[in-house]
């Protein structure tokens, strides 16, 4: 779903512009990923990470240490700053209290509608599968198309609002034919669990956590609907100044997720006492992601303004934005 005005360039010149803006984005990032000047390493500042606790491969490296441990000999320190959720993190990020953060795919469109600067650094794979729209384990609804003026829960403005939109079209339904009840998470399960609502659109792992301790059916998840990628976004200054910081941390990130998905078992037993899972929920939640940093393509950077397009169409954001705009060779 798109939208024009007459002050933005049409759909054709958008299009290429992000081909043009992300191309030139993965030659920049191929420098980023290249070795710097060890003087520029060694008067770099602490790295100063936001992540989530619901980033499992982050709380992975945050727990073992392993990006400590290979800047150390550069003289660089790294600093972990928790946040709630992804829109804190970029309003941190916006703000300089920190230089690198990883979310998903809606809240850099938001932070980029407010007029934050940042800039896309690199993408995780796609995750189609780790989020959906369930149902309780006892519910006859057994397709989309019978959401039809059904209560559904959902967070307002997060990646599962694209996929639920994404997945009704599919289904030859209208965002308006059904009822959405804006709840964060944990309030959702709650109203999911007392009947309140039909159905929930949620992420992981709190999509794991009500199959293993609900029985909850997936009605459908997001293959064949939308890509669900996740993000790491830099402050445009510090990307520029320490690439070989971001090189660092890119390849333990890459190092790091190779180890998880190979033992998957024992990461999902470190991980789950920082997310406040049982291991097994943590466990089916990583089986659906895939791990390895790579800069944007023009791809993938599409995927990220059809998205932009949709959340403006549905009033969410008060402007358009150009995804290219917030892409390492934009200026």
């Amino acid at each position: 779903m798109t939208t024009s005005r007459s002050s933005s360039p049409p759909a054709w010149r958008r299009r290429a512009l992000i081909a043009a803006a992300a191309a030139h984005a993965v030659s920049v990032a191929a420098v980023v990923l290249s070795t710097a000047g060890p003087a520029q390493a060694q008067t770099a500042p602490p790295l100063r990470i936001g992540y989530q606790k619901s980033a499992s491969l982050l709380a992975l490296q945050k727990s073992q240490g392993t990006l400590e441990r290979r800047l150390a000999p550069l003289g660089v320190a790294v600093q972990w700053v928790e946040f709630p959720a992804g829109p804190q993190l970029l309003e941190g990020l916006n703000v300089g209290s920190v230089d690198v953060g990883f979310v998903g795919e809606a809240p850099p469109i938001f932070a980029q509608a407010a007029g934050a600067g940042f800039v896309y650094i690199g993408h995780d794979p796609a995750a189609p599968e780790a989020e959906a729209i369930v149902v309780p384990q006892g519910s006859a609804l057994q397709s989309v198309a019978q959401l039809k003026g059904r209560k559904v829960a959902l967070n307002k403005g997060s990646n599962v609002h694209y996929l639920l939109v994404r997945a009704l079209e599919k289904a030859g339904l209208s965002y308006a034919d059904i009822q959405p009840v804006f709840l964060p998470p944990a309030d959702a399960r709650a109203a999911f669990e007392r009947g309140a609502v039909d159905a929930w659109v949620i992420w992981d792992p709190f999509l794991a956590a009500v199959q293993k301790q609900t029985g909850a059916r997936i009605l459908a998840d997001g293959r064949g609907v939308v890509s669900n990628y996740a993000y790491y976004l830099a402050e445009r200054g510090y990307a520029e100044r320490h690439p070989q910081v971001i090189r660092h941390l890119f390849e333990d990130t890459v190092e790091r997720g190779r180890w998880l998905k190979a033992n998957l078992r024992q990461a999902a037993a470190l991980i789950a006492p920082i997310q406040g899972l049982d291991p097994a929920v943590v466990e089916l939640s990583l089986q659906r992601y895939q791990f390895g940093v790579a800069p944007l393509t023009p791809a993938v950077a599409a995927e990220q303004q059809k998205i932009a397009d949709t959340f403006h169409a549905l009033k969410l954001i008060p402007r358009p934005i150009h995804i290219a705009d917030a892409l390492p060779t934009a200026r």
